[in-house]
């Protein structure tokens, strides 16, 4: 492609909307531009990388035994109401209306759809397994989008779905699918890990994601150097410790605590070290029901596993408002505690409440505390086994080993879904025996236009994108130092048809641009192999360079092919 016909509109200045380098770069290096908040036009540059980065996918689905469709983003109400989603998926659904009054959702996912397509093909075991997926527009309706193409209302997306005969054929195409992922993002070049993730809205026991490691990803991964252990904060086990469990319980005792309403004001107060033997009281709304969650003081609660337990929407999960802590618990907010607390709240206590002896929690009453609380005597509740959020130093639940906390992006993720939605679908096979039974499923989604962002983000410098090779939108770029050079002229189209007939992607800069505006140009859009025709194209001397690197070298313009021939087969790719 000569530039000089290319659509490019870079830009110079970073965009005041552009909050992280991938964000900065696509905007800047005219590959994206943006319709509406978390809406994004692909241009011609970003595109390509976004088609490369779908063929890969293919390539690997395809050899894992996956066969491609392409389903309509629009669903009927009837296929979510079904397996109960419509109300489930909360308000990131798109909700939209035909002339004729009858309910759609732009798909967000699409497990019910491909359910429903297979239920009346599929009919015996002997078909099985079946493993099938699609490239396409996804739609969500997010309340805060940001990040660029990271969290955005519209994106494109890869998901797969498996249907096979019982739980252990599942675990199969499971490791499968794992293995086809983790050669995706091994040739995307991604600094990766695989973690223990968080079923959520769509069901299951088993999920494990794909992070792109990143100090702007918006999950924490908890993970361990000495075993395999790894997980997202969201569902990572927390192992704490108690203390004394043997110590002797002692007689409650009401405290005066006036205008103290935080656990770090109230351990102060108290003359305590730690705030461990203090016990913390949430009050919280759970699909408009009134919830009171303790948990010890020196931790926080994790809302993903409280809403889990109480089988409800992230969306439908909030703090409670002053008027209601106050009709609860009689007190203002920052005094509410278990021992009295009014029975129309449910009460969930963290399990590591009930082996803790002589806590302090809030009195129920304004600025007052009781100390020496103990769970069975004082207070009771529903046990929950873990409420708390994974910190920096907490142990490994496997070994023991001080676990670590990073970033991530979530680029990848893999569920085990069973038969939740084959049951409410009604899709049956008939085994071996004759015997009706659901499909066991799997689902597989890989985040296309999140992946393209996250390379961004593991590849850049101060000057602009660094792509892989794999995934660039040209492979080789030529720059004409002085297109009214003839000689530079001459040499620049030689090479270019040269490399063209060779089979390569090659950009030539023939633009009547200053010099430094092209090799601006070209360091912000990250093209990575790179041959300058300058003032010794008359001695048939080219500068040959990579962007990963500051080293040059005077090559003679007959040997670019073999020097670029060498980096295609280091990198695996010829």
């Amino acid at each position: 492609m000569k530039m000089s016909k290319m659509y490019m509109p870079t830009l110079r200045e970073i965009p005041a909307e552009a909050e992280i380098p991938s964000h900065q770069l696509l905007l800047r290096a005219g590959m994206i531009r943006k319709l509406v908040s978390g809406v994004y036009t692909y241009l011609p540059l970003g595109y390509k990388v976004i088609r490369k980065v779908e063929e890969i996918i293919r390539k690997e689905m395809d050899a894992a035994g996956s066969q491609e469709f392409l389903l309509s983003a629009l669903q009927p109400r009837e296929l979510w109401e079904a397996s109960g989603r419509w109300k489930d998926f909360g308000p990131e659904m798109w909700r939209l209306m035909d002339r004729n009054e009858r309910e759609f959702c732009l798909g967000p996912t699409h497990e019910e759809y491909f359910t429903s397509v297979i239920k009346d093909e599929i009919k015996s075991y002997k078909q099985l397994p079946l493993n099938i997926y699609q490239i396409q527009t996804k739609y969500r309706d997010e309340k805060r989008p940001r990040f660029g193409l990271m969290r955005g209302r519209e994106f494109i997306m890869k998901d797969a779905y498996s249907f096979d005969v019982d739980e252990e054929a599942l675990v199969k195409t499971y490791d499968i699918m794992w293995e086809a992922y983790d050669r995706v993002f091994d040739c995307l070049k991604l600094n990766y890990k695989v973690v223990q993730g968080d079923t959520g809205a769509m069901g299951g026991k088993v999920s494990h994601e794909f992070m792109a490691m990143s100090e702007v990803g918006e999950a924490l991964v908890a993970y361990c150097q000495h075993c395999d252990y790894a997980a997202t904060d969201e569902k990572a086990d927390v192992v704490y410790n108690v203390g004394d469990e043997a110590e002797e319980e002692l007689a409650m005792e009401k405290v005066l605590t006036p205008d103290i309403k935080t656990i770090e004001d109230l351990k102060n107060f108290l003359g305590m070290e730690k705030s461990s033997k203090l016990g913390k009281a949430l009050v919280y709304m759970a699909a408009g029901k009134p919830i009171l969650a303790v948990i010890p003081g020196d931790r926080e609660l994790n809302e993903v596993k409280l809403a889990n337990y109480l089988k409800v929407g992230g969306f439908e999960l909030e703090l409670a408002d002053e008027e209601v802590i106050k009709r609860l618990s009689g007190a203002n907010k920052g005094f509410t505690g278990p021992v009295g607390i009014s029975k129309e709240a449910r009460l969930l206590v963290d399990s590591r409440i009930t082996k803790m002896k002589n806590i302090v929690v809030g009195g129920n009453e304004t600025d007052y505390h009781i100390k020496n609380v103990n769970y069975g005597r004082d207070f009771t509740g529903e046990i929950v086994e873990d409420l708390l959020l994974i910190e920096e130093g907490d142990k490994c639940p496997q070994c023991g080993e001080t676990l670590r906390m990073d970033r991530g992006i979530e680029v990848g993720n893999i569920f085990q879904l069973g038969t939740k939605y084959s049951e409410s679908i009604g899709a049956r096979f008939l085994d071996e025996n004759g015997k009706e039974k659901f499909f066991v499923m799997g689902s597989y989604g890989i985040g296309v236009t999140r992946s393209v962002a996250a390379i961004v983000e593991q590849y850049h410098d101060d000057k602009g994108i660094i792509w892989p090779l794999v995934v660039a939108p040209y492979q080789i770029i030529i720059t004409i130092v002085n297109t009214k050079n003839e000689e530079q002229l001459a040499l620049g189209d030689k090479l270019y048809n040269e490399l063209l007939g060779l089979g390569y992607e090659v950009l030539l800069d023939d633009r009547n641009e200053r010099v430094g505006v092209k090799f601006n140009d070209r360091d912000l859009i990250g093209i990575p192999i790179r041959v300058t025709v300058g003032k010794m194209a008359g001695e048939n001397i080219v500068e040959y360079s990579l962007r990963t690197s500051d080293d040059k070298s005077e090559v003679n313009a007959d040997t670019v092919a073999k020097l670029i021939l060498n980096e295609f087969v280091k990198e695996g790719l010829r």
